[in-house]
């Protein structure tokens, strides 16, 4: 769906299509009439937006063939469905039994993940909305934090070299342009803003640029303002916003039991205490009043096994002291049931960030909830339509809070 900020600029929301599995073009059309259009027909739109996930077999086939891309755009458009981004952080497999840390892999010292991204560049630009402004493509932070040396750092620099000079042939090529966001994540390379800014610096912005997922901003307990103002300050735009939030406990020990309901085999659920603003430069008033520098801590390490975990069940058997934030996306309009919470503070906190004042700080946002099917049994979808339902329900509650914010709903599109 669109919106129009008060800039006269129009923002994009939909929802991210890696919450399904299919990986093949019939399968992804088949995925359209069972979830997306219902989602549409519920919120009562004309037009509905979809970061659209494509994984690496799939993007390489529609990349190499115009007549898919032109089928692929027809079949959106007679759906009442627009793209403006693509989610190319999982390469592919993202739904299957168990991810964990593959869905780091290839990563950005490859080729791989190099054509991936280009690969989804190309599909982009011929699936745009004739009156987009541009498109983008989120990518995961580089590379998970290990092994990571200056070899391989000099080897992603030129990838990222590599990619912004085959983004700026497909704009000259199609006149559409297209940028990429690195998604900062917990445990990888780049897991906060302030990595960003150290790490990230010296790539090309004009094509280049940051995802600012909220439940991973979270995670990082970074404080929103503070955390758009330092990639200001380094240059680096805010390419997309991944509306999310992440499951949150106050007091971890005395939660145990709640806690182990979370515990699945699927994801990642990277855990972080409060101690880990020493290294991303949250809470600076509180810490400033310990005694403490207000900046961040370049030497402190976010995924410090004293305040982190790589998953919950590592936290819980650690015994981290709390509270806790936990990389686990949980459905925007239904925070989990007490004691447990979720981080929807600190989601709020970054659109007004990003929207309340006179200049929209993006323009593309995906709601990505891509943890419906491995939610506690109590909680978890049973059918499609009760996913679609979900789905509508989340992306409803995201317009919500951005009307909130004194954005208005903006329906013409031109997508021929």
């Amino acid at each position: 769906m669109r919106l129009r900020h008060a800039d006269g600029s129009t923002v994009h929301l939909g929802y991210c299509t890696n919450v399904h599995p299919a990986e093949d073009l019939a399968g992804i059309l088949a995925q359209l009439d069972t979830y997306a259009v219902p989602v549409r027909e519920t919120l009562g739109n004309d037009l509905l937006g979809l970061g659209l996930w494509l994984a690496a077999p799939v993007a390489a086939e529609l990349a190499a063939e115009p007549g898919a891309r032109r089928r692929l755009r027809a079949e959106l458009a007679a759906r009442g469905l627009e793209v403006v981004t693509l989610n190319g952080f999982p390469y592919a497999a993202f739904q299957a039994p168990v991810v964990k840390g593959a869905v780091y892999q290839p990563d950005w010292t490859t080729t791989d993940r190099l054509a991936y991204t280009l690969d989804l560049a190309r599909v982009l630009a011929d699936l745009l909305p004739d009156d987009a402004a541009r498109g983008s493509v989120s990518t995961l932070p580089l590379a998970w934090r290990a092994p990571w040396d200056a070899a391989r750092a000099d080897t992603a620099r030129r990838r990222l070299d590599e990619l912004a000079a085959g983004l700026a042939a497909i704009e000259r090529d199609t006149g559409r342009p297209v940028r990429v966001g690195f998604e900062p994540e917990p445990g990888c390379l780049v897991e906060s803003t302030g990595q960003a800014t150290t790490i990230l610096s010296g790539m090309d912005t004009r094509r280049l640029g940051i995802c600012l997922d909220l439940a991973h901003l979270a995670c990082a307990w970074e404080q929103p303002a503070d955390a758009l103002g330092r990639l200001r300050a380094a240059g680096l735009p805010v390419v997309k916003v991944q509306v999310s939030a992440a499951l949150e406990a106050a007091d971890p020990a005395g939660d145990a039991d709640a806690l182990r309901r979370w515990v699945e085999p699927r994801f990642l659920h990277q855990t972080r205490t409060a101690g880990c603003a020493a290294a991303t430069g949250a809470r600076r008033a509180e810490r400033a009043a310990h005694g403490a520098p207000a900046g961040v801590d370049r030497t402190a390490d976010p995924a410090d096994p004293a305040w982190a975990a790589d998953d919950l069940d590592v936290a819980l058997d650690a015994a981290l002291p709390g509270p806790w934030r936990v990389h686990y996306h949980v459905p925007l309009h239904a925070p989990p049931e007490p004691p447990l919470g979720s981080t929807l503070p600190v989601l709020r906190d970054a659109l007004a960030a990003l929207f309340a004042g006179p200049d929209a700080g993006c323009d593309h946002l995906d709601v990505e909830t891509y943890t419906w099917g491995v939610l506690p049994a109590a909680r978890r979808p049973r059918t499609d339509a009760e996913l679609a339902a979900g789905i509508a329900a989340e992306l409803a509650f995201a317009r919500d809070e951005l009307v909130a914010l004194g954005l208005a709903p903006n329906p013409t599109a031109v997508t021929a």
